[in-house]
């Protein structure tokens, strides 16, 4: 391996991919537990929903043909012969110029096609109506299966539930699905400098900032974070917390040591635990372009570099699209408030906030260097600017990828 060798992002995925489909386990589980999981299969409707025609009104049920002509002047009389209960189905068939009283999401008796409004009937008496206003087959009705279809696909392996879907799969009748099992992700911050957020910092110290934004994102991304603390720049000391780390999780992060120095020993301590250890030593990104991709006894371990924001970016690159495949698929074009240069050889990532102006979509950057947190606070995503490009023009459309 050469030291700095940098490579693609996409490179990088791809070179982290071999080694990382023997992770993706699958468990089943209820369905109240399955908000944010990954589904591991393909679903599918089992009945249809709803299950039988139903209003979507107050009002009578009705043969839609018996109301025709039906005005103020000269209404549709009909007569009285039912009433639909919630939950329960009509005692019998509807017969010509009759009407049931339905509540909404009552269901319509056999024969009824439509449902007519409450405030379009006038009472007669305790059994006739008369309707001012006619309604067509199907109005103020669901039939069923309208909502699916029974066999119809609901969603497709890889999708990451939502609160929406979950309550399309109660309505279906699925109360247990098959999805990914949560990934454990070891956090590790290492740095001498490092010191927790309660604490009052010294001259050369820094508060602990990685180890938050690496949880969150995890968090994120549907993984599970565990925290193994802030960890010395020393040997011994980073090698058996991270030894503990890969015993006991899925792949690791660690923050900070991945740089050229003498005391930046991250990759020497990968490299000491197991084959094959380092894969890359550098990315062909800004900022951020001293990350470590390894893998050690089968797990998956990143370098991600010191400073916040870089290794936010990392993250999201590197890491967020093994554990979310939504997480590739989030960016949209908007065009670039100010130009900007970049250096060939090197993906730009620039912080931006969208903006919308004159009906168009537009990034304006939030400049900074790679160590200010604030920047990506008041940021929205990250515009690229690709590695065969020396920058941007203003008002040039880009990709955003959204946080």
């Amino acid at each position: 391996m050469d030291l700095f060798r940098a490579l693609t992002v996409e490179a990088a995925l791809a070179e982290l991919r071999r080694h990382f489909q023997a992770l993706l386990e699958t468990e089943k589980v209820d369905l109240r537990q399955a908000l944010g999981r990954v589904l591991a299969r393909d679903c599918f409707a089992p009945e249809d929903v709803p299950g039988f025609d139903r209003s979507t009104m107050d009002g009578f049920a009705v043969r839609a043909r018996d109301t025709f002509g039906a005005s103020e002047g000269l209404p549709a009389y009909l007569e009285v012969t039912g009433d639909v209960l919630m939950g329960e189905a009509p005692s019998r068939e509807i017969g010509a110029a009759e009407a049931f009283r339905v509540p909404t999401g009552g269901m319509l008796p056999a024969g009824a096609d439509a449902v007519v409004m409450l405030e379009y009937t006038e009472p007669l008496d305790d059994r006739t109506i008369g309707v001012v206003r006619p309604v067509a087959p199907g109005e103020n009705v669901i039939r069923r299966g309208d909502d699916l279809r029974r066999d119809e696909q609901l969603f497709e392996a890889g999708h990451r539930l939502r609160p929406q879907d979950v309550g399309l799969l109660a309505a279906a009748g699925i109360g247990e699905v098959e999805v990914y099992r949560r990934l454990r992700v070891g956090i590790i911050t290492t740095g001498d400098e490092i010191v927790p957020v309660k604490a009052k910092p010294g001259p050369g110290q820094v508060r602990d900032v990685n180890s938050y934004t690496a949880q969150g994102q995890v968090v994120e991304c549907g993984g599970e974070p565990v925290l193994f603390g802030v960890v010395p720049d020393e040997f011994e000391s980073l090698a058996a917390v991270l030894r503990r780390a890969l015993a006991e999780t899925d792949l690791v992060v660690i923050s900070g040591g991945s740089s050229v120095g003498a005391r930046d020993i991250t990759a020497r301590v990968i490299d000491s635990l197991g084959e094959p250890g380092v894969l890359f030593h550098g990315l062909a990104v800004r900022p951020g372009k001293p990350t470590i991709g390894a893998v050690v006894g089968g797990k998956l371990v990143f370098g991600l570099p010191g400073h916040p924001v870089s290794a936010m970016v990392v993250f999201r690159l590197l890491v967020a699209p093994l554990l979310d495949p939504r997480a590739g698929r989030s960016a949209i074009r908007a065009r670039i408030r100010r130009s900007l240069r970049s250096q060939v050889g090197k993906e730009d990532y620039v912080r931006v906030r969208l903006v919308w102006e004159n009906g168009e979509l537009y990034a304006e950057p939030v400049l900074g260097k790679s160590g200010l947190i604030t920047t990506m606070a008041r940021a929205d995503g990250l515009a690229r600017i690709p590695l065969d490009r020396e920058g941007v023009a203003e008002g040039e459309p880009v990709e955003v990828i959204l946080f």
